[in-house]
């Protein structure tokens, strides 16, 4: 199939489609909205269902009665939209419902601006609804990764009977880069433990609703081991130039692209940095982390937020190494000029050890 050039947004729609999505519930919101609008292009050439819901409520609530009904199905959102789905995805999550959810972030608290931020970390990763429950969370940097992590998303979500989400900040749904889609399309049959209103499957029941102390408590049980499966099998992370790094950078979405670039040019002058890329936030690549922790001497992570990424980094490195921080709000982006300077001076501060004449001239 030919390459095509469109935004992140639309390239997470059309692969929804080829993965098998046949229902869409949503509600529009910036930076968001252009998978809504691509959904309501798409989903009826596919003989697949499109509502623009009332609400974000109305539809986290429609895409529970859709996975029930065994559909692929999906809905799309940013920071104030995810933030009233959150009841609904712990009652999906409880009743082992698999559906995919598009977040692509928003500035914030409250209704805050359409700008591209990194806040809704704690509230997707952590899980923002009731109970222990948790969520599949995939984070692309590219139009490209909004194409193949949406596919790997609708594959977790029924491996695992579980939502997933593809946190995406406003920037990677908004540029348009080229992307290619796989060349067949792909329609799952449903699911045994689905209720199609039929008499063989009159007797599936599904619900989150376990009024015995002792049933609830295996059920936790049993979505535990869901996830410590997940844990040790699907953990993903990238890793650029690490092998001989003394500075590992650590971000994703956009600001792992800037990094990236800061890396190379760092290269260049003879630092030895890194780049650590985390591409599945749940479950966490804990391990990418420690083996790198066996060479490097210092991990700098960049978020736009406050601070949220950073406190999972730190808990993987466990004190081994030393973590630094560098954030910015608002939907501002950390300027590139301002990362690489940060980067000289903490080479200066503990003496890292210059590349060869050789391999700087390999980055310039």
């Amino acid at each position: 199939m030919p390459r095509q050039l469109m935004k992140g947004n639309e390239a997470l729609m059309k692969s929804a489609i080829l993965s098998g999505c046949r229902a869409f519930y949503g509600y529009p919101i910036t930076p968001a909205s252009e998978i809504t609008e691509a959904a309501a292009v798409y989903m009826p050439q596919v003989g697949g269902v499109f509502l623009q819901a009332e609400s974000e409520v109305a539809a986290i609530n429609m895409l529970y009665g859709g996975s029930s009904a065994g559909i692929r199905c999906m809905t799309a959102s940013s920071g104030p939209g995810i933030s009233l789905m959150q009841e609904g995805v712990s009652y999906m999550a409880g009743a082992e419902l698999p559906c995919v959810i598009a977040d692509i972030t928003r500035g914030g608290p409250g209704v805050g601006n359409i700008a591209a931020e990194q806040s809704d970390y704690h509230q997707v990763v952590k899980g923002g609804g009731n109970g222990n429950y948790r969520t599949l969370v995939l984070a692309p940097y590219s139009a490209q990764e909004m194409v193949d992590l949406t596919a790997w998303a609708f594959d977790l979500a029924d491996r695992y009977r579980n939502p997933v989400v593809v946190l995406a900040d406003g920037f990677v749904g908004q540029m348009m880069e080229p992307v290619e889609f796989p060349q067949c399309a792909v329609l799952p049959p449903s699911p045994d433990w689905a209720v199609a209103g039929n008499a063989e499957t009159r007797p599936n029941f599904i619900t989150s609703l376990h009024m015995d102390p002792h049933a609830l408590e295996e059920h936790n049980n049993h979505l535990e081991s869901k996830y410590r499966m997940a844990e040790r099998q699907e953990t993903r992370a990238e890793e650029w130039l690490t092998e001989d790094a003394e500075i590992v950078l650590v971000g994703y979405g956009i600001v792992a692209r800037i990094l990236k670039a800061v890396t190379a040019e760092a290269r260049a002058e003879g630092i030895r940095v890194g780049l650590l890329r985390p591409i599945t936030l749940y479950p966490f690549p804990i391990s990418a982390f420690q083996t790198t922790a066996d060479r490097a001497r210092l991990f700098v992570v960049v978020e736009m937020s406050n601070g949220q990424l950073v406190e999972d980094v730190r808990l993987a490195l466990n004190g081994t190494r030393p973590v630094e921080f560098l954030g910015r709000t608002g939907g501002n982006v950390p300027p590139h000029r301002e990362l690489l300077d940060f980067v000289r001076k903490k080479a200066a501060e503990i003496g890292a050890i210059r590349v060869s004449q050789k391999e700087q001239m390999a980055y310039v």
